[in-house]
């Protein structure tokens, strides 16, 4: 059964509950516009942000998603936001989203390593049968960024989200499935959680 109340770890990250407190810290990482080009929000807005955080709690409450704040543990600091959303206990499968990382940890291996606690927990406590992601087909950096921790491309949907500004983002999907996590866990041994 899915948990609500909890945290994942490795030796430098934690990933707790997202929680009220978080704005301040995030709204000093979310002040750059240009992080939010490929975002459905402009957290760049203090308003926004504050909206993203109450629907993030609103989600948690009712068991639609569990947002979490990425905390650094070397500093104790937070440095992001993601998610596990879409949950089908039924259906075993579940959503890695809402994701964001501070500008200064970005290409440090921060994602890579957050995807992996999360894999883990989805697949190797659980044994859900499907993990999936969505992204905008022109984020070609988290694309790649998908592909190298063994996500597999599945397809397009056209006009499929409204973005900040009035765009409408095709949306890439991408999954794993439990077959496939095995082979994935070995080639991303050095982020294994403690």
């Amino acid at each position: 059964m899915f948990e609500f109340n909890l945290t994942l770890q490795s030796d430098k990250i934690l990933l707790r509950p997202l929680n009220s407190g978080d704005f301040n810290a995030f709204e000093k990482m979310t002040n750059d516009p240009s992080m939010w080009i490929y975002f459905t929000s402009d957290l760049s807005v203090k308003s926004d942000l504050l909206n993203w955080i109450e629907d993030g709690l609103r989600d948690f409450e009712s068991k639609n998603r569990l947002p979490f704040t990425i905390i650094d543990k070397s500093t104790n600091n937070p440095i992001g936001s993601t998610s596990f959303g879409n949950i089908s206990t039924r259906d075993q499968r579940v959503e890695i989203g809402w994701t964001w990382i501070g500008k200064e940890f970005q290409g440090t291996g921060v994602n890579q390593a957050i995807k992996y606690l999360m894999l883990t927990y989805i697949f190797d406590k659980l044994g859900f049968e499907r993990v999936e992601v969505k992204t905008d087909v022109l984020n070609l950096k988290a694309r790649k960024a998908l592909i190298r921790i063994g996500f597999k491309e599945e397809g397009v949907m056209r006009s499929h989200t409204l973005m900040t500004h009035g765009r409408r983002r095709d949306t890439i999907y991408y999954s794993i499935l439990k077959s496939e996590w095995d082979e994935i866990k070995m080639k991303n041994r050095w982020v294994q959680p403690l």
